[in-house]
């Protein structure tokens, strides 16, 4: 399949994300933050689907199974994982950003970035227009300070999403 711009067509990352297990083996990977081995990958899925720590050996098996039979290859054909079927390990290529692009990225509370970013833009701008219109209590406190203060909590945010997600930026900012 010709990609343009080498970025994968939206087609092939929504028929990657048709699969329960292959969106769990990706977050698994995202979550490892570097190489892993099929066993230990095979392990961590097969725990999220049971919920079981460490998860039964059949179900262990059957995950193992089907990743190499099926979610492996077509995750290394699309060019989203690197797979060494030598040495049996597995890591997330730059590649993977396209599909990580289709799904929402939750932060630690359950509430995407997305939606931090917006609460913390239309509070901010609430309490620096309060200000502005001397509303009690509110106007006591300088607009600039008022703003310097937005600007420090979107500087905290962007720092807690960074440090939450910082084995995808680091794998990403690392030569190849």
């Amino acid at each position: 399949m010709k990609l343009r711009n080498d970025v994968l067509p939206a087609e092939q990352v929504y028929a990657i994300l048709a699969n329960e297990r292959r969106r769990r083996a990706i977050e698994q990977l995202r979550s490892v933050g570097g190489p892993v081995s099929v066993n230990e990958l095979s392990t961590l899925v097969a725990g999220r689907e049971t919920g079981e720590s460490p998860p039964p050996k059949r179900c262990r098996e059957s995950v193992y199974t089907s990743l190499v039979q099926t979610h492996l290859p077509k995750l290394a054909d699309a060019g989203v994982i690197t797979y060494d079927r030598d040495s049996q390990t597995i890591e997330l290529s730059r590649r993977a950003r396209d599909v990580r692009l289709y799904t929402e990225i939750l932060a630690p509370g359950g509430a995407t970035w997305s939606e931090i970013y917006r609460a913390l833009a239309v509070a901010s701008l609430l309490v620096v227009l309060a200000a502005l219109l001397d509303a009690p209590l509110v106007s006591a406190v300088d607009p600039v300070l008022w703003t310097s203060l937005a600007l420090g909590a979107f500087a905290a945010a962007s720092a807690v999403q960074l440090w939450v997600n910082r084995f995808s930026v680091l794998r990403q900012l690392r030569p190849r």
